[in-house]
This record gives C-alpha cells, structure tokens and sequence, in this order.
C-alpha cells in the first residue's frame, strides 16, 4: 500500500496521508513521497490548488515512533532535516494555494504541517495535539513559528507545554484555523473551497502568499515596498487583464492561471 495517495482533478491536486492503521504517522518512505508529490505540485502548471488530507479516521498522529527507536531507523537529526523541515517548506514556497482539510486527529508533526498550510478547515470531530511535551520533547515542523503567530504567545505556550487537546471548534475559535464543518458536510465544503480556489487568478494567490510570508518578519516599510513589488508583477498577469475585462463586459471572467 503507497503511504500517499495522489490525484488530480478539475485543477486540484489532492495529496491523501495513508497509513491509516496508524493514524498516518509518518516514516521516512512516507515523508520522501510527499516531499516527491509537493515537487510535482509545483512543477504542474494544471495543478492551481493543493489539497492535504488523510485516510481513516485521522488526519496524522505526527512521527511513527517506532521509527525513532529503530536502531537501523534514520535518528531524529535526519528525521528533522530530511523529513520535515523540506516538507515544510515545501508547502510554503509553493506558488499555489495549499488547503489542510483535517478528517480527524491532527498531532504533533502533523498538527504543525496542517498549520503550515495557507487554509485550514476541519471537521466537528477533529482535533490538534502539540503532543511534544508528553514524550520530553520540542514542537517542531515550524510549530514553534506558525502557532504563536496565529493564536498568541500565551495559547501557543500553554498549549505546547501542556499538551492539551484543542478541539476543531476551539481551534476555530482561537483563530488556529479557518473554519470547522460538521462532519458530514466536512467533505463537500473542503471540496468547495479548493475548486474555487483551481478556478481564481493563480498567480496573484501565490504573491499574496508571498506577501502574508514575509509580513511575519518584515517591518512596514519593508512590506509596503514588497506589496508595490508584487502589485505590479499581479498587475502585468493575464488574469488581472481578464478581471477587468470581465468587469467591464459585466461578465463571470474565465481566469487561466497565467
């Protein structure tokens, strides 16, 4: 069985984590692949949105531990380095829109990959676990970076240091994630949001994910000058030249990506 699933449909590349009988942990061949799949993402022009989710019941439980004690295992410095740091910024430098649709328990490592992803919806029934601190260890996969950043210095370090689990409604609350679903409606409104997103101006999606990245370290000076910057490559795109057409024909504009 492949650790993930892929497909491309409409414009939407759907990556599915699928190690279901163990809540889609991640080991190493599991990790590799989807370095392989974001890789592929981008360099697809057809691909204009990304959706992440996984199989069964959960959306991932973070790493196998039975891979980090593995003596012949690749050892946490590799597993930091080679595994999820690239994925991480893999789905940060992607010039497409990534969406976390999270089915189910999201921990550890995985809560902090959904969290790096630019939409994050859940449904009634998940939940996020900074499940660090029970095992003695640190947040990782920019976990430390992102949650602060979306929730606040204090959550953020409750919660890492507590491990508590954040219900999809609390986390909603919190301003963790976009927005929760019930579950039976959880899959239809994930699929509506990521056919929009295949359907808008892909370009100017990616440089307002550009301008969101570097406005976390950025001064304002700086980021009005990177807004100028990118307003003008959004400016020079085919689909700026088809919105305004559309407006003006009073039109649904048909925009290409481009």
């Amino acid at each position: 069985m492949l650790p993930i699933l892929f497909t491309i449909e409409g414009g939407v590349a759907t990556i599915t984590l699928n190690r279901p009988d163990k809540l889609n942990s991640f080991n190493r061949d599991m990790a590799l692949l989807l370095q392989q799949k974001l890789d592929e993402c981008a360099s697809q022009p057809t691909i204009r949105c990304v959706l992440i989710t996984g199989a069964g019941k959960g959306f991932c439980a973070g790493q196998d531990l039975a891979e980090v004690v593995d003596p012949n295992g690749p050892g946490m410095q590799r597993i930091l380095s080679e595994h999820y740091n690239p994925i991480i910024t893999r789905i940060r430098n992607l010039t497409k829109p990534v969406v976390a649709a999270v089915n189910g328990v999201a921990a550890g490592a995985g809560a902090n990959i959904a969290l790096a992803c630019d939409i994050v919806v859940a449904a009634q029934s998940a939940s996020f676990i900074q499940a660090f601190s029970k095992l003695g260890l640190i947040p990782d996969s920019g976990g430390t970076y992102m949650l602060p950043r979306l929730i606040g210095w204090q959550k953020a370090s409750a919660i890492m240091m507590l491990g508590d689990k954040i219900p999809a409604a609390q986390a909603e609350q919190w301003g963790m994630i976009y927005k929760v679903f019930p579950d039976a409606a959880f899959w239809p409104e994930s699929q509506r949001i990521v056919q929009t997103l295949s359907q808008m101006p892909t370009k100017g999606l990616a440089y307002t994910k550009q301008a969101l990245s570097y406005s976390m370290t950025n001064s304002l000076e700086q980021q009005l000058l990177l807004e100028d910057e990118l307003q003008q490559k959004a400016a020079n795109t085919h689909d700026f030249k088809e919105g305004i057409q559309s407006f003006l024909e009073k039109r649904a504009p048909q925009f290409k990506g481009e």
